[in-house]
């Protein structure tokens, strides 16, 4: 009966919700586990976020499954006519708060909202997750060489009033799931790639809008993913141990208006047949036959299976999705059966096919990044390390063979990076731009960044910078969305201020350290690669690469100011440096990749991985004691002075200030990563303020240097020089890129690299980062994360007549603004009431702002 009520409750608070929308809009923001009204959530103590509009009024929580007890709460009271409030009330300038105190059901729609002081919040809710229950994993029998991909399906039969329906599955492979012909959410490649004999996700969907009276035909697709990889490559995914035939687990939970409710699972009793799909790669294309039709005959029975995992946990993180459309700028017709399609940037993601053509004809679509002089696709720069054993597979080509009617095709159970199409058919076709369109898909992260300025290369270079990013985010990074998708570890931890200063990206990174703890050894080691089979284990996982580990969680916890992370991931991170304790030589580390692809200059591979031992050291000692562990604090503040004594002592010159060999990548580390001894800092920064101008203010740099320099440069006196970088426009420089017309980064500074070389990469990325941090000059404080506390010191460089960024934060929006008039720059600030900035101008003045907006008048240069 309780049920029925709560049922008319929530149907009559749709006014009063959608009233509270208007009225409160103060307190903003509300987040569940960093999304907005998610669906799955299995944390036991939820972290509930909000935006503060103030810092003083007592904060107030309220949380119920009455929709509308919620939604009429007032702040003065200590509870609600009917009870069923959960109040909780919080410190001033509390920001987000774990619950604790209720006994959280499965499945159930939980309603919260926020008080501070006189504000209010509208009404967000959460839904916890629906667990599997006594779901039977099932599969179509089938081995892992067999090609063509399995339907399954069910009957549902609904007798009465549906109140709620929620549909729960997991997979190893990919999975989509119809439900009377209509698809379940509007997420791609679920579930997100994990180590599947370690943990599966499981993903949960709200269909109470899809079920219908009567009967009701569940139907899931399950493609290869990660965990059949029948294509063949150098990382051995195809021999991975966990690899099977594809095979999934579902619960669909039905609750009905009388209060009953019903459980349909996955057992012997669901039927599968074979798919249209007749073969898919996440890493190489998809093959599709339009002609199959099945019939009440094709299906037949299923086979149960054991789990592919002890482990299953709740998918709650921002989906990928397929997030734009875009058409092609123009089509060159080579033939009459051969056409290539130019898109207008480079992109993750995939084509959709719409044609008409005679039944068998047979149409390839070819993705690259690169042409061939005369035109067609060239896949040399992204197809090196594929290792096909025959012409069935060819490298990002999807096969489609017609009907003979209107057909329609787009891969759903893969993508691919590309910027050209090249669409062969064995007939002539009818191609317009419409036959073709590209669909760019990535992890869909809010945007909180934005960034503008008077200059049209730099917001050039911004906006490649951001495609990059987001074209290697899909449910964890990678390095390119073409030739590997691997999450290499360095490349990660390179970009993560540039992916943190412009989107909200905290749910991938929370996952990915959940991989690099299944990944982690016993005795601490760490692949380079995460997720991996065995690939990585004894090559590429120098300390360089695999302090990802260490440096990911602990610049989340600056940018985001939550512990959650370093709580969860710490074992990970002790037992990861005291394993390079046992091999380290010296307080030295001489194993890794090094310098990844420099210009021209080789640095020093000892000193380079060793800068990254000290700064795991370093961090490790400032996690220990935010953690309460004093020991462990002793010993790695310890060891940081033992490791940076050992590096200046072998590398540093203290008569000239010089590293190793004075290369731009050796000086700009030691001053980034605070190696150098504070007596000789201004003259190592002096030495690389030389070096980069006898270079012409050009880069000599690989990935590492390329993290350091430009913020090395600025933080040091030399901001003019890290600026001149950035806007050089010559090889080797990000604006030669540009200037040939790159719309992403590449993963060369050298245009003319055909072999091996991706025009979609991200290890690159730190200028976007520079961009916020120096020349914006938004940093937040480590001492008060988060952006509670936020350092101001923006730099106005000749040339540049304006600039524009904020950043939503959980204290609100910051906001800052100048421009030239005539001799002087008006800079404005816009700090949210619950944040305090610490100014510092270019003149030398310093100014603490909270909550207010000012401007200041600076006599430019």
């Amino acid at each position: 009966m309780r049920i029925f009520a709560l049922y008319l409750r929530t149907l009559l608070t749709v006014s009063a919700v959608v009233f509270s929308l208007t009225l409160y809009a103060e307190v903003d923001n509300l987040r569940c586990e960093y999304m907005r009204n998610p669906v799955g959530v299995d944390a036991v103590h939820p972290r509930l976020s909000w935006t503060l509009p103030e810092l003083k009024g007592k904060i107030r929580v309220i949380i119920s499954e009455d929709s509308l007890a919620v939604s009429e709460f007032r702040y003065g009271r200590t509870s609600d006519r009917s009870g069923h409030i959960r109040v909780y009330d919080l410190a001033p300038a509390t920001q987000e708060f774990s619950v604790t105190g209720m006994n959280l059901e499965p499945a159930r729609r939980y309603y919260w909202r926020v008080f501070v002081g006189k504000h209010s919040s509208a009404v967000a809710s959460f839904v916890t997750n629906l667990p599997l229950g006594s779901a039977r994993w099932i599969t179509d029998g089938n081995d892992v060489a067999y090609r063509p991909l399995a339907l399954y399906r069910h009957t549902v039969n609904v007798a009465k009033p549906v109140r709620e329906a929620f549909i729960t599955v997991a997979s190893a492979g990919l999975h989509e799931i119809m439900l009377n012909g209509a698809k379940v959410g509007d997420h791609c490649l679920d579930p997100m790639f994990t180590r599947f004999d370690r943990r599966v996700l499981s993903v949960m969907h709200d269909v109470t809008g899809l079920l219908r009276e009567g009967g009701n035909v569940v139907t899931v697709e399950l493609g290869n993913g990660w965990y059949n990889h029948q294509s063949t490559a150098v990382w051995f995914f195809h021999e991975a141990s966990w690899r099977n035939r594809p095979r999934f687990a579902a619960n669909l939970l039905i609750r009905y208006t009388d209060g009953t409710e019903e459980n349909v699972v996955t057992d012997g009793s669901w039927q599968t047949a074979e798919s249209s799909t007749v073969f898919s790669s996440i890493y190489t294309a998809e093959h599709y036959d339009a002609r199959i039709v099945r019939s009440e005959s094709s299906w037949h029975g299923v086979k149960e299976v054991d789990s592919p995992t002890h482990i299953v946990s709740s998918q709650v993180m921002h989906p990928v999705r397929r997030t734009a459309v875009f058409r092609a700028d123009k089509i060159d017709r080579l033939s009459d059966t051969l056409a290539v399609y130019h898109f207008p940037k480079n992109m993750a993601g995939v084509t959709r096919l719409r044609v008409r053509g005679p039944r068998g004809t047979v149409v390839r679509l070819k993705h690259g990044e690169m042409l061939y002089a005369d035109g067609r696709v060239n896949l040399g720069n992204i197809d090196y390390h594929y290792r096909p054993t025959d012409d069935s597979d060819p490298f990002q080509t999807d096969i489609v063979t017609l009907s003979g009617g209107d057909d329609e095709f787009a891969a759903r159970f893969g993508y691919k990076g590309f910027q050209y199409v090249e669409v062969s058919s064995s007939v002539p076709l009818e191609l317009t731009t419409e036959s073709l369109v590209a669909e760019e898909m990535h992890s869909d992260v809010p945007r909180t960044g934005y960034w503008h300025s008077s200059s049209e290369y730099l917001n050039k270079l911004l906006e490649a910078t951001e495609n990059s990013y987001l074209s290697n985010l899909f449910g964890y990074p990678t390095d390119c969305p073409q030739r590997e998708k691997n999450g290499w570890t360095a490349d990660a931890y390179l970009a993560l201020e540039t992916g943190m200063a412009y989107y909200d990206v905290v749910t991938i990174y929370e996952k990915w350290m959940a991989d690099f703890r299944d990944e982690q050894r016993p005795d601490g080691t760490l692949p380079c690669i995460v997720p991996t089979d065995k690939w990585g284990y004894d090559w590429a996982n120098g300390v360089d690469w695999t302090s990802a580990t260490v440096i990911i969680p602990w610049q989340i916890y600056c940018w985001y100011g939550d512990r959650q992370i370093l709580e969860r991931h710490y074992d990970c991170m002790d037992r990861y440096v005291r394993h390079i304790e046992t091999v380290a030589k010296e307080n030295l580390t001489d194993w890794g990749l090094g310098d990844w692809i420099p210009v021209k200059t080789q640095s020093d591979l000892c000193y380079t991985t060793s800068v990254y031992y000290y700064v795991d050291a370093v961090i490790m000692s400032k996690v220990a004691r935010l953690l309460g562990k004093s020991g462990d604090a002793a010993h790695y503040s310890r060891l940081a002075d033992d490791i940076r004594s050992a590096i200046n002592r072998r590398f540093l010159n203290p008569e000239n200030g010089l590293y190793a060999g004075g290369t731009q990548t050796e000086l700009s580390m030691a001053l980034y990563w605070d190696v150098v001894p504070e007596e000789l800092r201004a003259k190592t920064a002096s030495r690389l303020n030389e070096r980069v101008v006898a270079d012409g203010f050009h880069l000599d740099v690989g990935v590492h240097g390329c993290k350091a320099l430009l913020g090395a440069l600025s933080d040091n006196g030399y901001a003019d020089t890290a600026y001149k970088i950035v806007c050089q426009k010559t090889y080797p420089s990000w604006g030669y890129w540009i200037s040939q017309g790159a719309t992403t980064l590449h993963e060369n500074w050298k245009t003319d690299v055909i072999i091996d070389n991706s025009l979609n990469h991200i290890m690159f990325g730190e200028v976007g980062a520079w961009l916020f941090k120096s020349l914006a000059g938004i940093t937040p404080d480590e001492t008060v994360p988060g952006f509670r506390l936020v350092n101001l010191r923006p730099y106005f460089p000749p040339g540049l007549d304006s600039l524009n960024v904020s950043r939503e934060t959980s204290y609100g929006r910051l906001a800052t603004s100048w421009k030239r008039d005539g001799g002087v720059i008006i800079y404005t600030v816009n700090v949210p009431v619950a944040m305090t900035a610490k100014l510092l101008l270019p003149d030398g003045r310093r100014y603490i702002i909270r909550g207010e907006s000012k401007t200041f008048k600076i006599k430019s240069k």
